[in-house]
Formats: structure tokens, C-alpha cells, sequence
């Protein structure tokens, strides 16, 4: 059973998240593991789309970036236990279209050792209530 070791302390992820919100690729990339899966929200398959391994995820983060550079992750909470964390947050920012963005959601985190290991991401859609 993973114990509290396995995984970054607060603080270290906090330095993570940080990077999110500098837009720092470099920083990003290295707090994943070689095989690392970043999975986001959106996609054509029913878990988003999922970039495997340090080269994708970076390469996706550099686009993302560079179309919305003022997207911004405002943490609500936080927490971890054993290899596994929960962040939840609210994301802003401007879209390739114009748009603003503004939405809630969280990241479930799984770590080995201190590296991210899968990063699974989740967003709240904006549509009409039924």
C-alpha cells in the first residue's frame, strides 16, 4: 500500500500547480514521469483525449500556451493521501475564439514517487440546465 512518502508533500504541489499558472512547460513536463498520461477533459473518447509521455504532454502545454495565454488555475482545495491528490479549481482565461473561459474543476492525480504519474482532468460544461 503506498504511504504518504510515495507522493510530493502540499508544498511540492503547490510548486506544480505554480508552473501550471507561469505557463513554465519546462517545470510542467519535469514533474511528470517518462510514461506519464495527462488526460484532459475534452476529447473524442469518453476520457478526453490522454497524451502519454513527456514529449506529448509538453508539446500540447507549448500550443496551449501560446493560443491562451492567459489561462490562469485558481485553487479552491487541495489535498493528498498516499499516491493519490485531488485539486480542485477554478480556470479562467480567454479562448482561441475570443471567449472568455471561466469554469470550475478539479485534477485527480496519481503519483509514483514524487512524479505525476496520471494527471486526469475535469471540467464543469456550461449548458442549459434540463
Amino acid at each position: 500500500m503506498p504511504t504518504a512518502t510515495d507522493a510530493p508533500t502540499l508544498p511540492e504541489l503547490k510548486e506544480v500547480i505554480a508552473a501550471y499558472n507561469n505557463h513554465d512547460v519546462d517545470a510542467i513536463v519535469d514533474s511528470f514521469a517518462e510514461d506519464g498520461v495527462f488526460e484532459l477533459s475534452r476529447g473524442p473518447d469518453p476520457w478526453g483525449t490522454r497524451l502519454s509521455g513527456q514529449k506529448q504532454i509538453g508539446d500540447f502545454l507549448r500550443e496551449r500556451f501560446r493560443v491562451t495565454t492567459d489561462m490562469q488555475w485558481e485553487t479552491l482545495d487541495l489535498w493528498i493521501t498516499g499516491n493519490r491528490a485531488v485539486l480542485e479549481f477554478l480556470v479562467t482565461g480567454t479562448g482561441k475564439d475570443g471567449k472568455p473561459i471561466k469554469a470550475y474543476g478539479c485534477d485527480l492525480w496519481t503519483f509514483k514517487g514524487k512524479k505525476v504519474l496520471r494527471k486526469d482532468t475535469y471540467w464543469k460544461s456550461k449548458e442549459v440546465a434540463l
